[in-house]
């Protein structure tokens, strides 16, 4: 199952362990089982500290527990956890073997202090690149914490259990039998949500900040870039951001990226993040701009955050980026997470079987129906006007597909639910005026971008599609702001573009620093 380098590579890793790891299985005689089975024997035969037995009673089979020899296991896996769930295995294998976490001291203390009893289940599917962070995040507080137990659940594998909680979208979070989060969560959203005094001590702590030279408003591409380039010039530089990656973390494949031939968009966000810190950034994540002040008579810029925390600077860079755009129609809010997703390849395999439509009839649309047409029993793609925007050869490629109808001229009114989840789709028909109806489980939004910029309208110029005005150095309509990427009028939202505009707005910003009175 494992080829000879990871093989190898695990063995280095296992070296690592401080402490005896113990594997526990719990197997029934499907084909699953024996993969798993496979799989763990595998691991357990690369190092002397992992052992592994086969006589765990878990309700859910086939599953696996990951625990210290006599200690009750808190981590387990209810699914085979390959392709992108695999790290969370090594690493729950590490840090209950005693490796140290990456994880600063504080948020290690505030584990270990958490009240109560959390009981965690997280349901995944194996191609969704936005789960292994929740589940790490989880396994890892399990580990610290011995009243947190997670265990991590293949959506796919237990599909009954998915149908009777009426889970839609990945990942999904139960809390003790009930509902806690969907999406991405790193630890310190987790925490966020559990330790309710976190929110006022980190607002009093941004509160209480120095006044930058230059604040990014934003962690995607643009914002990286321009905090890299700011920092480089050895100005006090900050990065303010709702999450620092943006809309990369829920972009799957990459392979525009020049010099990069292929890459996956939690891979880049990482590698965004590390280089930022090898400068003296300063980077507060999880927090979302609410407002912006623009310099005046003499007074600094201010950013104020949704935590209440006000930010100082005498520039500002806004790198907000974009979110994807809705139909905007009745029910399709009501129906989010309940068959109405965005992102084909995390909760694709919640619809197996199932009938789905696809809304858009760009590439995003027509590369999110080839890839549902493999695992749905057929897909439907809505394009509002009279032909499709994709590339020639993906639709090519759509056409060819024997489970996929292609509809023009529709335009989406209504999702329809039985209170739920989603059972059908209305449209109009464009040429006769009639309107139809799909009988449908689910319902995926392909239609485009929208920027982040409605908490700037009334401060800064915005063009009709909402995007900043920005000129050919960056600079925004207030004097002191510039602003990058996705939320501006350069057209082309591409990431390389958005990475070069970064660095041309942090370059403008301090060519102002240095033309002003501001000291620098």
């Amino acid at each position: 199952m494992l080829d000879a380098s990871i093989k190898i590579q695990l063995q280095t890793h296992f070296d690592k362990l401080v402490e005896p790891v113990e594997l526990v299985a719990t197997l029934d005689d499907s084909a699953n089982a024996r993969e798993m089975r496979e799989l763990l024997e595998e691991i357990a035969g690369l190092s002397g500290k992992v052992s592994l037995l086969d006589n765990g009673d878990d309700a859910r089979k086939p599953s696996f527990s990951i625990g210290r020899p006599g200690s009750a296991a808190r981590i387990r896996f209810a699914g085979i956890p390959l392709g992108h769930e695999f790290t969370s295995l090594v690493l729950a294998l590490l840090q209950t073997g005693g490796h140290p976490p990456k994880l600063e001291a504080e948020a290690i203390e505030q584990i270990h202090t958490l009240p109560g009893e959390f009981r965690f289940e997280t349901y995944i599917s194996l191609s969704c690149q936005n789960c292994p962070e929740v589940v790490q995040a989880l396994n890892l507080m399990a580990v610290l914490n011995p009243n947190i137990s997670h265990v991590m659940i293949d959506g796919a594998l237990f599909q009954d259990e998915v149908n009777q909680r009426q889970i839609m979208a990945v990942p999904s979070v139960y809390l003790n039998g009930l509902p806690f989060a969907q999406g991405r969560l790193g630890v310190a959203e987790l925490l966020a949500k559990l330790d309710s005094g976190a929110t006022a001590r980190e607002a009093a702590k941004l509160d209480g900040k120095d006044a930058f030279d230059l604040l990014v408003v934003g962690g995607g591409p643009a914002g990286a870039a321009a905090a890299v380039y700011a920092a480089r010039k050895g100005i006090r530089t900050g990065v303010v951001a709702e999450r620092f990656g943006g809309q990369v973390l829920d972009t799957l494949g990459i392979e525009n990226l020049i010099s990069v031939p292929h890459t996956e968009g939690p891979k880049l966000a990482m590698a965004l993040e590390q280089h930022v810190k090898e400068y003296a950034v300063d980077i507060m994540n999880l927090q979302r701009a609410e407002a912006l002040k623009p310099a005046q008579n003499g007074e600094l810029a201010e950013v104020r955050l949704g935590s209440g925390a006000v930010l100082k600077a005498k520039t500002v860079v806004l790198a907000t980026g974009a979110r994807w755009r809705e139909m905007n129609v009745p029910g399709e809010r009501e129906y989010r997470g309940r068959g109405v997703a965005y992102c084909p390849h995390c909760d694709g395999p919640l619809f197996k079987g199932k009938r789905v439509a696809v809304i858009g009839g760009g590439n995003s649309g027509v590369e999110a129906a080839i890839d549902l047409a493999g695992i749905v029993a057929h897909v439907t793609l809505l394009e509002f006007d009279s032909a499709m925007r994709a590339d020639a050869v993906l639709q090519k490629k759509l056409h060819s597909l024997p489970n996929v109808t292609v509809i023009l001229n529709a335009q989406t009114s209504e999702v329809s639910g039985d209170g739920n989840k989603v059972d059908g789709l209305l449209y109009l028909d464009r040429p006769s005026g009639e309107s139809r109806r799909i009988e449908l489980e689910g319902i995926f939004v392909q239609i485009g971008l929208l920027p982040n910029t409605d908490w700037l309208k009334g401060t800064l110029a915005l063009s009709p599609r909402g995007e900043i005005e920005i000129d050919a150095r960056g600079q925004t309509s207030a004097p002191g702001i510039f602003a990058a990427g996705d939320a501006t009028t350069v057209p082309y939202k591409q990431i390389v573009i958005a990475m070069g505009e970064g660095a041309k707005a942090s370059l403008g910003a301090f060519d102002y620093l240095i033309r002003s009175s501001a000291p620098v």
